[in-house]
């Protein structure tokens, strides 16, 4: 038996594998090549043969484990279903990657677990780093490129999905979008983005950082470092238009190892405001851009183990880096409640730091050893409530405002590698439970020493839920809404249960602070 299903744009033959159906690789845009560089994506032209949708398309152009992988023509959708069925429940995947990585054909992201449990699944690719978010619009001789490509690519591939939702046999009323890290950033940019109004109906935002989004202005202060890492001037700049862009990636990297030194708290290059993302993504909700939407969302225990390192920190790793970040965004007064709130020890010496000279660092006991192994570190605790879990609340209570149906998770499950390894709960620890791959290399290294249970009973209660709310809007009768700061929260642990957790302390000492928007 054949599987052609009819999309807007031609005929996709499907395959059928493990009990579903798998269309694969389908192109929704034009290659974003040649004149299409750096401009956004445009739909693709319509085909007369049946397209064979057999395999992945290519990654977007990255490194990958050290190694450049990837294609400029990258624009493609994977659908996964169950061999029979109708009108059934919707789950989109938006992949993460700080926008710097990230395909939909890495085996974690494969949807095999959500088809066999009745779902339709859909991925896709969008374009990351220097292709997809870095904004060069201005500066001389590139005010034609444009901004926001790589968002284009998701606003894009989320109204191809939606116009053809019904043809691969799902229902158009129960859409549910999720990802993590940027994919749960990107989640909570669709509620934002008036593009995509209608295309989903409730979303899952895991481990997403709201806050990672760029000015025109603010954008250059990392595309200078990339046009150092480079050895260019902006007379070079032209040559992005022509050389290889696998190149580029040098530009980028360095760029991503030296960005925290210059700016510390800034993000990687993200999504731009402009004329895609008018109002940035919090705000936006705030002001009912999402009304309606079942929101779950919610971030790991221990997220800033990734990112805060000794040398080439992803976020700020000392106290003179904490302090250049609140006073180059004005909020120096805010500096003593902060050194409170994650050192309380350090009160007196920060008073000692801001009447001398003295670094910041020597003013605080010295932390001997890898900053990732020590449990209670201000600086990952910092980083975590920076980017994940402060902001993560503000997102649930801004969408409170127009429904009811929000509901906050914290994933808490230390095994005995976190342990060991010092990661703890560590950013994307939750991806084996939700994807349910207990053969991943990642997976193996995340629930190493733990019985083959442990794996299975998180994998039920996350994936579980996850599947249990795209059938039915809801994610079970033992979790309990959001109401606020003060709130019951699903934890996610060995036990997994419903806590009430104080985050009314947490959020008076953030405020309203913000960062590097201007």
């Amino acid at each position: 038996m054949e599987h052609i299903v009819k999309t807007t744009l031609g005929k996709v033959r499907g395959y059928e594998r493990d009990g579903m159906i798998e269309y694969l690789g389908i192109p929704y845009a034009k290659p974003p090549v040649g004149p299409l560089r750096f401009k956004r994506s445009v739909l693709h032209d319509v085909w007369n043969e049946v397209f064979d949708a057999k395999e992945y398309g290519p990654a977007p152009i990255q490194y990958n484990n050290g190694t450049v992988i990837g294609d400029e023509d990258c624009l493609t959708v994977n659908v996964q279903r169950p061999c029979e069925g109708e009108h059934l429940p919707v789950m989109i995947y938006i992949y993460g990657g700080g926008y710097n990585t990230g395909y939909s054909a890495d085996e974690m992201y494969r949807g095999e677990a959500f088809a066999r449990d009745g779902i339709l699944f859909f991925s896709f690719n969008y374009r990351t780093n220097v292709l997809g978010f870095y904004d060069f619009t201005t500066y001389p001789g590139c005010e034609d490129f444009d901004s926001n490509c790589g968002l284009s690519d998701q606003i894009l591939a989320m109204n191809w999905i939606h116009e053809n939702i019904e043809a691969f046999g799902g229902d158009l009323s129960r859409v549910t979008i999720f990802g993590e890290s940027a994919g749960g950033a990107s989640v909570i940019n669709m509620l934002a983005c008036p593009g995509v109004k209608g295309t989903f109906t409730q979303a899952i935002a895991q481990s997403g950082l709201p806050n990672c989004v760029m000015t025109h202005q603010t954008a250059r202060e990392n595309i200078d470092l990339f046009l150092q890492g480079m050895n260019w001037t902006e007379k070079d700049l032209p040559r992005l238009r022509v050389e290889d862009p696998r190149l580029f990636l040098a530009g980028n990297e360095y760029m991503a190892a030296r960005q925290q030194y210059k700016n510390p708290g800034m993000f990687l290059p993200g999504p731009i405001q402009d004329d895609l993302m008018p109002v940035r993504p919090i705000d936006a909700i705030r002001s009912g851009s999402a009304d309606g939407i079942r929101l779950i969302i919610g971030s790991n225990m221990h997220e800033g183990t990734m990112f805060v390192h000794p040398e080439n920190t992803g976020f700020p790793n000392s106290w003179t880096m904490i302090t250049q970040m609140m006073e180059k965004n004005g909020h120096a007064d805010a500096l003593p409640q902060i050194v409170g709130f994650y050192h309380p020890s350090s009160h007196d010496s920060f008073t000692l730091f801001r009447d001398s000279a003295k670094s910041m660092a020597s003013s605080i006991p010295p932390l001997t050893g890898d900053v990732r192994q020590i449990g209670g570190d201000p600086f990952i605790r910092f980083a975590t409530d920076y980017a994940f879990e402060m902001p993560a609340v503000k997102v649930a209570a801004a969408q409170k405002q127009f429904t009811d149906d929000v509901w906050m998770y914290r994933y808490e499950l230390v095994t005995k590698s976190g342990i060991a390894t010092g990661w703890k709960a560590s950013h994307a620890f939750e991806l084996p439970a939700v994807f349910v791959k207990r053969d991943h290399p990642f997976a193996h290294f995340v629930f190493d020493g733990e019985p083959e249970e442990v794996f299975d009973k998180i994998s039920e209660e996350m994936h579980g839920t996850w599947v249990r709310f795209a059938k039915e809007g809801q994610p079970g009768d033992e979790w309990d809404r959001f109401t606020g700061a003060d709130s019951p929260v699903r934890i996610f642990d060995r036990d997994t249960r419903t806590e009430r957790l104080d985050r009314r302390h947490l959020m008076e000492i953030w405020g309203d602070m913000r960062f590097y928007e201007s």
